[in-house]
This record gives structure tokens, C-alpha cells and sequence, in this order.
């Protein structure tokens, strides 16, 4: 079966006095997701805002990528295919780890 989605993420920017905030969010047209990130300049350095935006855009996009892993961890476990008791499971369908 052939299945294509659009997932949108839409990612909120704003930086005051050497501190950078981001807020990503990630709509899969039945749940949202939203993560957070900050990057502060170090007052010995240069500021660069694109550095700022950079490092935070990142950090609130790893902030999702958690939750949502979570979430799919949450489901595999859910059918029997994860692992509750702590100890790593043999990968299962969709792992990302080499075989």
C-alpha cells in the first residue's frame, strides 16, 4: 500500500539582546508537536544573529525530533513490538539501527 503525506513544520524566530528563541512546530494534520530551543551569545564574542538562529532552530527541531520518537516508542510498545522492561529490544520494522 502506497501512502503519501505532507507533514508542515513552521518554525518561530526572535532574538533580543544576544539571546535567540525558536519554537518549532510540527503538524502532522492529526497532532501537533512543538519544541523549544535558546542560543545565547557569549559576551566575549561576536554576535552573528544567523548563528543565533541557527542554534536555536536546530535545538527546537531536536526538540521535536525527541517527541516524536517518544511518541512512536510509545506506539510500538503499544503492540507488543517495543521493549518496557529498560533493556534494549531487537530492532523491530522500522529501526534505525544497522542489522
Amino acid at each position: 500500500m502506497t501512502r503519501t503525506l505532507e507533514w508542515s513544520v513552521r518554525l518561530h524566530l526572535s532574538e533580543e539582546d544576544g539571546t535567540t528563541k525558536a519554537r518549532a512546530v510540527l503538524d502532522t494534520g492529526t497532532a501537533t508537536l512543538t519544541g523549544h530551543g535558546v542560543a545565547r551569545c557569549n559576551p566575549q564574542d561576536v554576535d552573528i544573529p544567523t548563528i543565533g538562529d541557527e542554534l536555536a532552530a536546530s535545538r527546537a527541531m531536536r526538540d521535536v525530533a525527541r517527541q516524536l520518537m517518544r511518541a512512536a516508542d510509545t506506539e510500538l510498545e503499544a503492540v507488543g513490538a517495543g521493549s518496557t522492561s529498560g533493556r534494549a529490544a531487537p530492532p523491530y520494522s522500522w529501526s534505525d539501527m544497522a542489522t
